[in-house]
């Protein structure tokens, strides 16, 4: 538990009282699917961004709970793993496509294009971050952190994003960023596979 991030930590505590219960890890994957899904629903109709972000990060708090409550409860499964791989991969293209076409009376067009651009890169770091987790196991794909903090929890900043009406410049690093992150992790995987 020590060496665990803060959000595994407070999500930890807070499926423990579902861990004699019949409510499985899928359950919580499906409702973070469902926040996510509705985060990219609102930020696509571009008039809510606050709204959207805070779907957005209740969505990635949950990421973590269905896999507190697989190892709390011995209910980890092969299947669990891929839905809970599958949503997250999902949500995280998706937020980036919603935010795209949100952002078309900006960027016009461009915005979906841009959306879909980030949204595409992302969808490739996450399929070979599972060809190397497949081949190598899961210690091969850990993220690097730092006093209880990986590096995806900057995305919990997203509402201060929306809040500074700083959603363009979001979009535009993503267009840059996520393709140079798959360019590192394309880098990752040919060193490893």
């Amino acid at each position: 538990m020590q060496d665990k991030p803060w959000d595994a930590k407070l999500a930890y505590y807070l499926v423990l009282p579902f861990a004699d219960t019949p409510i499985s890890p899928n359950y919580f994957t499906t409702l973070r699917l469902l926040a996510g899904l509705s985060s990219a629903y609102v930020f696509s109709m571009g008039q809510s961004p606050n709204l959207a972000a805070l779907l957005f990060v209740l969505s990635h708090f949950l990421d973590h709970t269905d896999g507190e409550l697989a190892r709390l409860t011995g209910k980890t499964s092969r299947f669990g793993h891929f839905y809970d791989l599958t949503c997250d991969a999902i949500v995280m293209v998706l937020l980036f496509v919603s935010i795209g076409i949100g952002l078309t009376d900006q960027f016009g067009q461009y915005g979906t294009g841009m959306g879909l651009i980030a949204g595409i890169a992302v969808a490739v770091i996450f399929q070979l971050r599972n060809i190397i987790e497949n081949k190598l196991g899961k210690s091969a794909t850990r993220q690097a952190s730092m006093s209880g903090f990986e590096i995806e929890d900057v995305l919990y900043l997203l509402p201060i994003v929306t809040l500074l009406n700083a959603l363009p410049e979001f979009l535009i690093a993503g267009v840059f960023g996520a393709p140079i992150g798959a360019l590192i992790v394309w880098q990752q995987y040919k060193k490893l596979i």
